[in-house]
Order: C-alpha cells, then sequence, then structure tokens
C-alpha cells in the first residue's frame, strides 16, 4: 500500500494562500527549498486539485530556464516534469507534462491509488487533501509553519468528520523562523 502525504508551507494562522491567493509571504530560504527538492524526489505520484496545478504548471515546465534560477529550482523543475501527477478537476479538459486527468471521484480514485504498490504520493491543494483527510486517507502531514499571520486565505485544514489523532515524527527549524513539523497518523 502507498503512503499518502499531505504537506505545504501554512501561515501560522493556518492558511497556504492569504486572500485573494496571495503567496507573498511564502518564499523559502535556500535551506527550505533544498529540503523541499529533497521531499519531492521521494514521491512517486503528485496528486493535484485544480487550483494548485495551475499554479504549478504555470511556472515548473520551464523553471530550470529561468535566467535567475539556482541549481535547486533547476533540479526542482526537472524532477517535477519527470514525476508522475493526476489532476483532479471537472472545469478543465486539458493537462501535460506527465499528467493524467481525471474528472470523477476523487476520493475513490486516490483509494485505488495508494493501494498500488510504490513509492509515496503527495496530495496537495486545500480542497482535494481535504476530501482525503475526510475519507481518513492522509498518512502523513508535513507542515512547514512561516512566522506570519495572514488572517484570512486558503486554510490548510478542512473541517473533518471526526477527530485524526497523530503522532509527532520530526520537527526542524529553516532560516527566518521557518518551522517544520511532520505527523504521521495514528492508525
Amino acid at each position: 500500500m502507498r503512503k499518502l502525504i499531505y504537506g505545504m508551507n501554512l501561515t501560522l494562522d493556518g492558511y497556504i494562500a492569504a486572500p485573494g491567493g496571495d503567496l507573498g509571504w511564502s518564499g523559502p530560504s535556500d535551506e527550505l527549498f533544498q529540503w523541499w527538492l529533497d521531499q519531492e524526489r521521494a514521491i512517486g505520484l503528485l496528486l493535484y486539485g485544480r487550483k494548485l496545478w495551475e499554479a504549478m504548471s504555470s511556472h515548473w515546465p520551464t523553471g530550470d530556464q529561468q535566467p535567475n534560477a539556482t541549481p535547486a529550482q533547476i533540479e526542482f523543475a526537472r524532477n517535477w516534469r519527470d514525476t508522475p501527477k493526476v489532476v483532479f478537476s471537472s472545469t478543465i479538459d486539458k493537462v501535460d507534462w506527465n499528467t493524467r486527468l481525471v474528472t470523477g471521484d476523487a476520493v475513490a480514485e486516490i483509494t485505488r491509488l495508494k493501494a498500488d504498490d510504490g513509492e509515496p504520493m503527495r496530495v496537495g491543494g486545500a480542497t482535494l487533501a481535504g476530501a482525503a483527510m475526510r475519507a481518513g486517507l492522509i498518512d502523513e502531514y508535513t507542515i512547514v509553519t512561516h512566522p506570519v499571520l495572514v488572517g484570512g486565505g486558503t486554510p490548510f485544514f478542512s473541517a473533518l468528520d471526526s477527530w485524526v489523532n497523530l503522532d509527532l515524527v520530526e520537527t526542524r527549524t529553516f532560516p527566518g523562523g521557518v518551522v517544520l513539523t511532520r505527523y504521521e497518523t495514528r492508525r
């Protein structure tokens, strides 16, 4: 069975994007960017909702060709293109870059994908991850908290039907007061 990880950068007050989708608060240090790259290299399948797909696919297909791209950004772009992806959306009709589109039941498809053998999967996007959380499919939460309060926006966590008990497996600090906490779901 494959492991499903939900992890993103978020504000101290729990948002992955400020009002209007503003991500200006989330610029990673070189050390944090390298950490995310190392994490992504271990992922065998990326699962995206439409909004995160649009954000990622607007930059990373050519991220290695940007004039000021760092070696880590170049490698991230290449890894992103090479990693298989599934986008869950009923409003788009075409995806590129080693990606498959699913327009049907996301929870059923994620459940099917988890049942396969293979490398871990990462779910991204608050709406898609929220559905996976409510279905009890997430095995690990990787929370990278930035020391900023934005007062609203897109929350990392969605409403749940019942508690989810977690075990802390890692903490780490990064430059600028950014703190990683990684939790596994207690089963």
